[in-house]
């Protein structure tokens, strides 16, 4: 099976002169998982090459097994030095896709037009995708052939207010994850602040917070094993 992980490009945190990115253990876990899986894993971010770690998940607080697993994988550090364009991809050379988190993508990816057809073109498709924590948001232009957005009546779930309201950052961000998918039309659900929490419907995953990426990739890998039988 190859799977693409797609990555923000982002690393501005909105006004604050601070930098963001991509969450560390949202890549790492679903990476090990897949690999771990005998899966082929590709990485791709809008500009190419190294994307952005948000420095704040990589403090001691918010590492974790596979994260320290990652940053000794030289091969796995390779693969992140140089990402492909996510405009050289094409979704048809993939069994599936893979979004983790951080607020980075909350300005790039969710506007990003390429991402939207790619997302857009994987539904069409058949083929499942998964996006955790701050990259459900990205669906909030997708849409269905008819003009539907691509979340009406479905089943999801992504950071919630609570937790943007935990971190701090509710003024900061472009948008609010829960808000926006209800929005869209959405049937939001959620669990407690920081507790693992998964929804699938049909071919979409989406996860909740860090904790509940490796989660999801596991979801994913069973859902995308069970179309295969």
């Amino acid at each position: 099976m190859k799977v693409l992980m797609v990555l923000t490009s982002h690393d501005q945190l909105g006004d604050t002169g601070r930098k963001t990115g991509f969450w560390l253990e949202e890549l790492a876990a679903p990476y090990y998982n897949f690999r771990d899986a005998g899966w082929e894993v590709t990485l791709a971010s809008p500009k190419g090459g190294r994307p952005p770690l948000d420095p704040k998940s990589n403090e001691p607080e918010f590492r974790t097994e596979l994260t320290h697993r990652f940053e000794a994988d030289a091969a796995a550090e390779a693969q992140l030095d140089s990402t492909l364009r996510l405009d050289s991809v094409s979704a048809d050379d993939y069994d599936t896709v893979f979004y983790p988190g951080g607020h980075g993508p909350m300005w790039d990816l969710a506007e990003d037009p390429v991402s939207i057809a790619l997302i857009e073109h994987v539904v069409r498709s058949g083929k499942a995708i998964a996006l955790v924590c701050h990259a459900p948001g990205v669906l909030r232009h997708t849409r269905t052939p008819d003009g539907t957005p691509l979340v009406a009546g479905r089943d999801v779930t992504g950071f919630t207010n609570t937790e943007e309201e935990a971190v701090g950052l509710t003024k900061v961000v472009p948008f609010l994850v829960e808000d926006e998918l209800v929005a869209k039309g959405g049937k939001f659900s959620k669990a407690d602040d920081w507790q693992v929490y998964v929804v699938t419907d049909g071919l979409l995953i989406t996860g909740q917070n860090p904790a509940s990426s490796g989660p999801a990739a596991n979801e994913l890998i069973a859902l995308v094993e069970k179309a295969r039988t």
